[in-house]
C-alpha cells in the first residue's frame, strides 16, 4: 500500500517499471484517489488558489457585458490542475480594498492551497507579493512581468507595437490608443508599445491620440468620443480590450462613421464576443489559458519538489485580421 501511495502521490524511491504496473491496475481498475485522503496523508492539499480581480469580474458579470477572460483563466488552469490529480479553486479579492491583506489571508485559511496564481492586477500588488513571501507560499503571476516569483504573459509592448505597425502598413498615420487602467502594469506596456511603433515609423506622436479608459465599455465609448470629436481625428484606433474595442465601434456607427471605411479599430484579448460583432473586431489575441496552465504547472512542479523556473516566461500572442480594418479611405 506504501508503494500505490507513492505512485499517485508522485513520491520518491519508486523504480519506472514499478510505477508503470501500478498505474496499469490503478486504470484497469478505474480508481480515483481520494483528495480528502491524500490530504490527510501528507503535508499538500493539492489544491491551488487562483485570485481574481473582484469588482471587475462581478461588473462585467452583473452587466451581462464580461467577456470569457475568466472562462479561458479557469479552462487553462483547471485542465492543468486534472492532469496531476489537483484542483483549483478560484476566489475574488478586490485589490484596492485596504482589506486586501485580511482577503487574502482569509482565503490562504480556508484552502491552505500548495500555491496561489495571481491574475491582473494582483501580480503587481505589493501587499499581496509581501503577505505570499512572508508565508513562504509559492505563487505565480499571469499577465504580469517584472517581479519576484514565477511569471507567465505575453509582451504587451511588443502586442501594441505589432498592432500599431499592422495599421500603419495599412496606410493609416493618425492612430489613436485607449489605453487600460493604469493599476495594471500591462497597461502602460502597451501605450509604450504604440509609442515605439510610431517612433520607428518616424511619426511624431501626438498626445491628443492617446485616451484613457479602464477596460470597460464605458471607459472605451468616452475615449473614443473625445478622440473623435478631435480637428484632425484619428482614422484608426487601437483599443486595450475587447470591451472598450466594441465600444469604439459603437460610438463610430452613432456618430454616422462606417468601419473600417471610416475609422479602423484594432481590439485586445480576443474573447469570442469580438468575433460576432458586425464588423468582427481585428485583435490581439492573448494565450489567457495557455498563460494559466504554464503558472498552475510551475506550482505543481514547486509542490512536488522538482525544479520549476523563477524567472518570466513569455507566450507567443497573434494579431488576428478580421474585417474591422482596412486601407484609410483618401
Amino acid at each position: 500500500m506504501q508503494t500505490v501511495s507513492r505512485v499517485i502521490n508522485d513520491g520518491p524511491n519508486v523504480r519506472d517499471e514499478i510505477k508503470a504496473r501500478v498505474r496499469a491496475a490503478i486504470e484497469k481498475l478505474g480508481y480515483v484517489p481520494s483528495l480528502a485522503a491524500r490530504r490527510m496523508a501528507g503535508k499538500k492539499s493539492y489544491l491551488l488558489l487562483a485570485l481574481n480581480d473582484r469588482d471587475r469580474t462581478i461588473e462585467g458579470w452583473r452587466s451581462g457585458d464580461g467577456t470569457d477572460w475568466v472562462d479561458q483563466m479557469l479552462l487553462g488552469g483547471m485542465l492543468k490542475c486534472a492532469e496531476h490529480g489537483y484542483r483549483m479553486i478560484f476566489e475574488l479579492v478586490d485589490t484596492h480594498d485596504a482589506r486586501v491583506e485580511r482577503a487574502v489571508t482569509e482565503a490562504l485559511a480556508a484552502v491552505h492551497p500548495d500555491g496561489v496564481i495571481l491574475t491582473p492586477p494582483h501580480g503587481d500588488n505589493p501587499v499581496i507579493i509581501d503577505l505570499l513571501q512572508s508565508r513562504n507560499m509559492p505563487f505565480a503571476r499571469i499577465g504580469s512581468q517584472a517581479g519576484p516569483g514565477v511569471a507567465v504573459a505575453m509582451d504587451d509592448g511588443q502586442a501594441a507595437s505589432a498592432a500599431t505597425d499592422y495599421l500603419l502598413k495599412l496606410g493609416h498615420r493618425r492612430i489613436g490608443f485607449i489605453s487600460g487602467s493604469a493599476s495594471y502594469a500591462l497597461s502602460s506596456a502597451r501605450l509604450d508599445g504604440y509609442r515605439s511603433a510610431l517612433r520607428a515609423a518616424a511619426i511624431d506622436e501626438d498626445p491628443a491620440l492617446v485616451a484613457p479608459g479602464d477596460f470597460t465599455f464605458a471607459s472605451g465609448a468616452e475615449a473614443t468620443r473625445v478622440l473623435l470629436a478631435l480637428s484632425n481625428p484619428p482614422t484608426a484606433i487601437v483599443a486595450s480590450s475587447d470591451q472598450m474595442s466594441l465600444a469604439a465601434l459603437e460610438v463610430a456607427r452613432s456618430s454616422g462613421l462606417e468601419v473600417p471605411r471610416d475609422l479602423s479599430i484594432v481590439s485586445f484579448d480576443d474573447t469570442p464576443i469580438v468575433k460576432f460583432s458586425r464588423p468582427a473586431l481585428t485583435a490581439i489575441r492573448q494565450p489567457i489559458a495557455a498563460m494559466t496552465a504554464y503558472a498552475a504547472q510551475m506550482l505543481i512542479e514547486t509542490s512536488t519538489e522538482k525544479s520549476a523556473e523563477t524567472d518570466c516566461k513569455l507566450l507567443p500572442f497573434e494579431l488576428i485580421e478580421r474585417a474591422s480594418t482596412s486601407a484609410p479611405t483618401p
